[in-house]
This record gives structure tokens, C-alpha cells and sequence, in this order.
């Protein structure tokens, strides 16, 4: 490839990477769990203080251990820092996240998140995903 062509290459995967990131914000936001196929591998593993996930339906599980209890949440990606080599990717990003009870804020949590990635024959997809928590409110502490 001439350098022009790698150079939108790479900017055409940020940007896919970048929306998949976001997606997975709308997708636990939305309980949209019937897209997670076009997010996660089928073999995706997954580190978080909530426990570990290995698969799909591992992952959905952990998802709605932590997210059902509250009648909405909000999460929030920023600060991408994208690795690309070849068919493989991670992506950093900060995760703020509000989860809601009624119409109150009951918690603010602050995380980084560690994503590796991999080309598939549908695009880009998540196959792994680590939640480092920075900072935690009182109360999604003692929900943890």
C-alpha cells in the first residue's frame, strides 16, 4: 500500500474502533444485549471488579448482574488511545459512568478501559475488556 492508502486505512479503523467503543456505552446503557455479537467475539474474556466473564453469554450475564438493579445508567467514553497492528487492536479509554435510581444520581463511577480487538469478516470486534476502577461513590462501592 502507498502511504496515502495506510494512512486512511488506520483512520478509517480509528474510526470504526471509535464507534464500536461507543456503541458498547450505548449497549449497556440501552440493555441492547441482542447486538452483542456485532460488539464482542464469541470468545471475548472480561476483567472487572464485578467478576470475570469468558464468552457471550458470560459477558451478557455479568453485564445485567451490574447493571439491572438501577432503572438507568449513562456511560461516557473519552481519551482513545488506539494500538493498530494489522488485524489486531486495544483501545484505552476513561469511562464515566452514572447509574440511576428514579430520577436520582445514586452512584458516579470513574474507570479505564483496557479493550483488545481483532478484524473479523464483519468488521471490528471486541475480544477482550478490562474495567480498571479509579474512583467509585459510596454507594456503587457497598452495590459491588
Amino acid at each position: 500500500m502507498t502511504s496515502t492508502e495506510t494512512l486512511v486505512r488506520e483512520l478509517a479503523d480509528r474510526a470504526e474502533l471509535a464507534d464500536l467503543v461507543a456503541r458498547h456505552s450505548l449497549w449497556i446503557d440501552e440493555a441492547r444485549y441482542d447486538e452483542t455479537s456485532g460488539l464482542f467475539t464469541e470468545d471475548v474474556v472480561v476483567t472487572s471488579r464485578r467478576g470475570d466473564a469468558r464468552g457471550i453469554e458470560a459477558l451478557i450475564q455479568l453485564a445485567r448482574a451490574g447493571h439491572d438493579r438501577y432503572t438507568g445508567t449513562l456511560h461516557s467514553k473519552s481519551n482513545f488511545v488506539f494500538a493498530i497492528d494489522g488485524d489486531t487492536a486495544s483501545v484505552r479509554a476513561h469511562d464515566i459512568a452514572v447509574y440511576l435510581l428514579g430520577d436520582r444520581a445514586e452512584a458516579v463511577a470513574a474507570a479505564i478501559q483496557h479493550y483488545g480487538a481483532r478484524r473479523t469478516g464483519d468488521g471490528w470486534r471486541f475480544d477482550r475488556l478490562e474495567v480498571t476502577p479509579v474512583a467509585l461513590t459510596e454507594a456503587l462501592d457497598r452495590a459491588l
